[in-house]
């Protein structure tokens, strides 16, 4: 392979009496011309690899065959009409419907109007109490920026106001306006796609007015990191505050009565701490119900008075369990609470004290969500999906406990044609780490299958099964899908997700290889036949576990990962990941980081797995400089025969609304870097 070339610069940062290189700064300005160029080289090179592979064509189009099915989104109930989401299979963007009875569904937002190349996505939706107004959220070539607009829901005409810079928050409306929080506007010079975001601030909008003149609710100028996020109960009688600080992993929540002219300029603390998460999903009278993982590992339900906020005056009312309490909705005067079960579902309905009543019966192992509505809500709505399940809509009876089919897809795949197991390995220290194993039903295990192994393993994320069309051409082409829940993730609750953060992010790594060898050893697959992947912290695990073991596979494929460890804090958002990685601004956690940190652990003369970096030029939550900076080091380490690529997405960012074409393009090179690099020949259903 001939790679564009990268030139290295003799910058030098010193830690704590450390000097550390980093040759391919330059590449961190992402508008700069050489960066440009350096982009567009190396696409050319990926690009000419990816279209001389002879299937490639074969199998973007048996993907688009297969990704052409109506999906639907779990719908809400918006006063007399039913609101929600459609694909009618290859539209680039769902469009989004409103419906009354037995009448014909009406567009009432259709976001592959919002751009002609199909890239800006509907990010947020929130109606307003009284059901006349809509508050939107949009974002543009994949960037966490959102804009919000405002619908008229009579008329469906937009009022004139926009509102700008808007980046981690809801819309939460309290009669005539709604809170939301936003950034000021990037100073003069500073890029907005990698500049570090500071000072967050909480804002009213009221109606029909600029935002010029919304209302500044809450800001910290003493604190430059950190979220704020404000929230209304349904029936707007307390406005609820969350605060970050970027240290800590959880948030403090204080809360203000609104009915109460007392409260105008103050706050009641319901838990000062910020290291535990904490969440009010409603309240009952004068009380609010907090989700909270405080005292609770695994999570609980309180109910607290905030006249009286103190602990001693907590009352549970979801105790703790043995199994993960993942979400609770407060919905038709009841409490459904959604469990983990070794990483599926169970859904169980209790009264707003916390006597048990029903358990919702799911069609089989995999992943339940939704179940949201109003207090005076009689019926429900909920997704289901599992590997080879396609996500399937349900209408729960609250009264009856009863599930009917609202929407199924007709996907062209067979379910019963595969088969799932869940396994349980050894990871280095001996801790058991679940597996989801998922094949068809022919495969034999000849130790020469060819395996797609995925993971994460961080930020309390836990990996459920669910439907994927690309990965049932992976599944069916005779290959194995293997999901393994890491330490880091939140399967089993907080302790689960402590064993994988700082410092001891090492045993994501261990877990990560330990599963690599347990489909090797038991007959799955080999090295010959392996590829790991993932995305974002996933991405990281890639990086950190190819340069631990770089013959541990044959196709290592990170996307938009976190690969300069030493620097992720000075971009954008990203010094919110400091209570899981540790920065470099504290020695310890700088010893610990550089052991692990993708981007300065290759080691030249080595001979590391074919490599399919994927990225995006929008993505501002991790900047593409991470990948733009790994992929220089790793071609210029590399002294194996396998190439290591980059291809970068144009007008596409972390992944949350990403066209339908870009996806399935994207999904076509993944399938084909891996087949070629295995040295297999998918037999493509077309």
């Amino acid at each position: 392979m001939q790679y564009p070339n990268s030139p290295k610069s003799d910058v030098t940062d010193t830690y704590f009496g450390v000097a550390i290189p980093d040759p391919y700064r330059w590449l961190e300005d992402l508008d700069s011309p050489e960066t440009t160029a350096w982009v567009t080289e190396q696409n050319k090179v990926t690009f000419g690899y990816l279209g001389q592979i002879p299937f490639r064509d074969n199998i973007r189009e048996r993907l688009t065959a297969m990704w052409n099915y109506e999906r639907y989104g779990v719908p809400e109930q918006v006063g007399d009409e039913l609101v929600y989401s459609k694909n009618d299979g290859l539209q680039n963007q769902a469009v989004l419907y409103r419906q009354r009875g037995d009448d014909a569904p009406q567009v009432l937002l259709d976001p592959n109007q919002f751009s002609a190349e199909g890239t800006t996505a509907l990010a947020g939706i929130e109606f307003s109490h009284d059901h006349r107004y809509l508050a939107y959220a949009t974002s543009s070539g994949g960037s966490d920026w959102n804009q919000v607009r405002i619908m008229d829901l009579a008329t469906q005409q937009l009022l004139p106001e926009e509102l700008t810079w808007v980046k981690v928050s809801g819309t939460s409306w309290v009669r005539d306006g709604f809170y939301y929080s936003r950034y000021d506007a990037p100073k003069a010079g500073e890029n907005d796609l990698s500049g570090k975001n500071e000072f967050h601030k909480v804002y009213f909008h009221r109606l029909n007015t600029p935002q010029s003149e919304d209302q500044l609710v809450y800001e910290n100028p003493e604190m430059a990191l950190g979220f704020r996020i404000a929230g209304a109960t349904e029936d707007e009688r307390f406005l609820v505050l969350y605060l970050t600080d970027g240290l800590s992993d959880g948030n403090r929540l204080q809360v203000r009565d609104l009915t109460d002219p007392a409260q105008a300029d103050s706050w009641a603390t319901l838990m000062a701490s910020y290291e535990f998460n904490n969440t009010v999903i409603g309240n009952v009278g004068g009380e609010v119900l907090v989700y909270t993982n405080y005292q609770a590992p695994r999570y609980r339900v309180v109910r607290i008075d905030p006249r009286h906020p103190e602990e001693a005056h907590w009352h549970d009312v979801l105790p703790e369990t043995e199994h993960k309490l993942e979400s609770v909705s407060h919905v038709g005067g009841r409490l459904i609470a959604g469990y983990l079960h070794d990483a599926s579902s169970q859904v169980r309905v209790y009264s707003e004290q916390g006597e048990f009543q029903h358990e919702v019966q799911l069609p089989a192992i995999g992943t339940a969500s939704g179940f949201g509505g109003r207090r005076d809500a009689t019926v429900v709505y909920y997704a289901f999906t599992s590997f080879t399940y396609p996500t399937t809509i349900y209408q729960y009876d609250l009264a009856s406990n009863t599930s009917t089919v609202f929407r199924a897809p007709s996907v062209d795949v067979n379910p019963q044609d595969y088969v799932t197991e869940q396994v349980f390995y050894p990871s280095k220290d001996g801790t058991p780490i679940p597996m989801f194993i998922v094949h068809h039903k022919d495969v034999q295990r000849n130790g020469q299958t060819p395996t797609y192994l995925y993971a994460y393993g961080g930020f309390n994320v836990s990996l459920t099964p669910s439907f994927s069309v690309a990965r049932m051409l992976w599944l069916e082409n005779g290959g194995i899908l293997a999901v393994a829940n890491l330490r880091g993730g939140g399967e089993y609750g907080e302790a689960w997700h402590q064993a994988g953060m700082t410092p001891h992010k090492q045993n994501v790594f261990d877990d990560f290889i330990a599963a690599a060898e347990y489909l090797k050893t038991t007959g799955y697959t080999d090295t010959k036949h392996l590829a790991i992947a993932g995305g974002s912290n996933g991405g990281l695990l890639v990086g950190a576990v190819v340069n631990q073991r770089p013959n541990l596979c044959q196709v290592a494929l990170p996307a938009v990962g976190v690969m300069d460890m030493l620097r992720y804090q000075k971009f954008t958002i990203g010094w919110n990941w400091a209570p899981e990685y540790g920065t470099s601004d504290d020695p310890a956690q700088f010893e610990n980081l550089r052991q692990f940190s993708p981007l300065h652990n290759l080691t030249p003369g080595t001979a590391y797995p074919a490599t399919l970096i994927t990225t995006a030029d929008h993505d501002d939550r991790v900047v593409p400089a991470h990948s733009f900076k790994y992929a220089a080091a790793l071609q210029a380490a590399n002294a194996g025969p396998n190439p290591t690529l980059i291809r970068v997405d144009v007008n596409a960012g972390h992944g949350a609304g990403k066209s339908t074409k870009l996806l399935i393009e994207e999904w076509a090179d993944v399938w084909s870097f891996c087949y070629v690099n295995m040295g297999v020949t998918p037999a493509v259903k077309l």
